[in-house]
């Protein structure tokens, strides 16, 4: 089950419940109203921004792409917050905690419980048509827009080494062929899969185990929420912790990695010391700044069920104009431009490697094979609204995961999963 609190490149960042409606006390009424923009004008304002930071998605392409706005709409300046090390949702609590709020933030997702610190767009139409918007609508009612969605059920590979080790990645299916191949690929001389620290770990964990579980049951998380499912109880779940937990014991996943940032985890991978990769789609981009497209495929996550599976879809580039902000007109004008603008959604989706029904851009070789995967899924799931986890579950769920590299068995890692979730929700 995939967690939104600290995946930071891995779809959008839930706000923390409890240190939300700490500073909600401090809220003032500005902003309540959500009048529509489509029609007018953006005042002159000095908008600040939380925006994702990436290797793909760096301060200068924010910067520069902020500039094309500020010279289509004179009078308006925006101005980029940088988050330092901590996530964006923390930052935003912090910046509301001190009275003095940004007026958008991207990478947060608004839940039942933090709905109210931003502004209900839903009387905007131009949001009708932007990607995934009803599965992330709160009680009918729209905070949460983006420009395009991100797939992420795939598993990246290098190709020499597959040559080397004499496998065909068409024919990697199920677990147990994808394991097997590790073997193949460790004998070849190579680390058979790339992983890191940070958010990493649990990451690449939920988008191997969801893929099964999550195209067998779509609903599971709102199971979960019911006490219908648990974690310990749940066979495709069990698996999913016992397969990994092979794959560290055996060597295909080396302990050593806990200490690589996730940008150094992609360094490793480009440069052609690990075989295999499980990562967003966004990795494409990262290939084509390398100008290595062409030494690397795609294949659809394997599974121990029906293959291929749904792939795992976020919102991308995903923008709430928070609630306190006294520019509403103008952070509603930048949104609907960052999000319906032909020129920035292509930038964005071209930048970080997303997919827009009706936006096209000019794809390397790589992306072009993570587009044949998208046309040949049966479909995707989104984990948002009822479909979403507790606040702090992808935290937990990364500790959790990382602790099999030092001993935890898939057993005790389930069993504190489901202790810590029903200890959320008493």
């Amino acid at each position: 089950m995939k967690g939104k609190g600290i995946w930071r490149r891995v779809g959008a960042v839930a706000v923390v419940a409890g240190a939300a409606s700490m500073v909600l006390a401090g809220c003032s009424s500005n902003g309540s109203a959500s009048a529509s923009a489509d029609t007018a004008k953006a005042e002159s304002a000095h908008l600040r921004i939380i925006v994702n930071i990436s290797p793909n998605l760096t301060v200068a392409y924010w910067n520069k792409l902020f500039a094309k706005y500020e010279k289509a709409h004179p009078g308006v300046t925006v101005k980029l917050e940088r988050t330092g090390t901590i996530s964006a949702a923390d930052k935003l609590n912090q910046d509301l905690a001190a009275g003095d709020p940004p007026d958008i933030v991207q990478q947060v997702t608004p839940s039942a419980d933090t709905a109210k610190l931003f502004t209900d767009l839903s009387k905007e139409s131009w949001t009708k048509k932007t990607p995934l918007v009803d599965n992330y609508k709160i009680n009918g009612k729209t905070y949460l827009v983006g420009a395009g969605e991100q797939v992420q059920s795939l598993v990246f590979y290098n190709k020499e080494a597959f040559t080397k080790a004499g496998l065909d990645a068409a024919k990697i299916k199920t677990v147990a062929q994808f394991t097997k191949a590790m073997g193949k690929l460790k004998d070849a001389g190579y680390v058979p899969l790339q992983t890191a620290g940070q958010w990493v770990t649990g990451s690449q964990f939920t988008l191997f185990n969801d893929s099964t579980t999550m195209t067998k049951t779509p609903d599971w998380i709102k199971k979960r929420r019911e006490g219908d499912v648990t974690f310990a109880g749940d066979k495709d779940y069990m698996k999913s912790l016992k397969a990994y937990k092979s794959w560290v014991d055996k060597g295909y996943l080396q302990k050593s990695d806990l200490g690589l940032a996730y940008a150094d985890g992609q360094t490793n991978f480009l440069e052609g010391k690990s075989a295999m990769y499980i990562m967003g789609s966004f990795f494409v981009p990262a290939a084509d700044q390398a100008k290595a497209s062409d030494d690397f495929g795609v294949f659809s996550m394997p599974t121990t069920g029906t293959y291929p599976t749904k792939q795992f879809s976020n919102i991308a580039d995903p923008y709430v104009v928070v609630k306190q902000s006294k520019n509403q007109k103008a952070a509603i004008s930048l949104v609907k431009w960052l999000t319906t603008d032909k020129t920035a959604v292509g930038s964005e989706l071209a930048a970080d490697g997303n997919f827009r029904k009706g936006y096209t851009y000019t794809m390397s070789s790589l992306g072009k094979g993570v587009q044949k995967i998208v046309d040949a899924s049966p479909g995707g799931f989104v984990e948002a609204a009822d479909e979403q986890p507790l606040p702090g579950y992808s935290t937990e769920l990364n500790s959790q995961i990382q602790s099999l590299y030092s001993g935890s068995t898939p057993k005790q890692v389930a069993e504190n999963l489901d202790t810590w979730w029903d200890s959320q929700t008493q």
